[in-house]
């Protein structure tokens, strides 16, 4: 199976939950390959605390300022290589990514979270929240897809309810795969719950 690679219309619209619950479903191993900040703890110990076996790969760059990738890498005297990302990448098992951010967060001077996703062939799954202004940020990010032919496995919404879902599927003409329930304690039991309530479709998908 190729790689997911989970990203979102921006920031703090779930990608970690989301990310760790596609994990969970598919058996898969939990890949940031970039991490931006730390100072709160990783994302990848974060999703390690919530899986049922904690299959998680280390990140190729692991950098302390919470900013753009780019500028946390220049502050560190770094420059994020997609190539070194690739020789990284684990293949023995189905893989789950989390990028930093949107499509066009840079990770460079030149490429962007969209390139890398070209670079490591991985289908995407596209994030969204249901907040005001979640569907001009999700038509937006699925026209970049389309614009520079990514492969879209569709949809992962998550939040309280509204008609938004509807609304963003029916204008992107991108499927939905799930919703996931608004939880103000995304545990180990939630994770489990809603990988479990999601596998059986989410296969026809993949």
């Amino acid at each position: 199976m190729r790689p997911i690679f989970i990203t979102g219309v921006g920031t703090d619209v779930g990608k970690t939950v989301v990310a760790a619950i596609v994990t969970e479903a598919l058996g898969a191993i939990y890949w940031k390959p970039v991490q931006a900040g730390y100072d709160q703890g990783t994302d990848t110990e974060w999703v390690a605390e919530r899986l049922s076996d904690p299959r998680t790969f280390p990140e190729a760059y692991k950098l302390a300022l919470p900013a753009s990738p780019h500028i946390a890498a220049r502050e560190e005297g770094v420059v994020i290589s997609l190539d070194k990302i690739a020789e990284k990448m684990p293949l023995d098992r189905p893989l789950v990514i989390e990028g930093a951010g949107g499509l066009l967060v840079p990770l460079n001077e030149e490429a962007f979270i969209l390139d890398l996703i070209q670079r490591l062939d991985a289908r995407v799954i596209l994030v969204s929240r249901n907040y005001l202004g979640s569907i001009n940020h999700s038509l937006l990010t699925a026209a970049v897809c389309k614009a520079h032919g990514l492969d879209v496995a569709g949809w992962i919404f998550n939040g309280e309810p509204s008609g938004y879902e509807q609304e963003i599927e029916k204008w992107s003409g991108i499927r939905r795969i799930a919703s996931i329930p608004q939880t103000g304690n995304p545990d180990r039991e939630f994770v489990a719950r809603e990988a479990k309530r999601i596998q059986p479709e989410f296969f026809t998908y993949l």
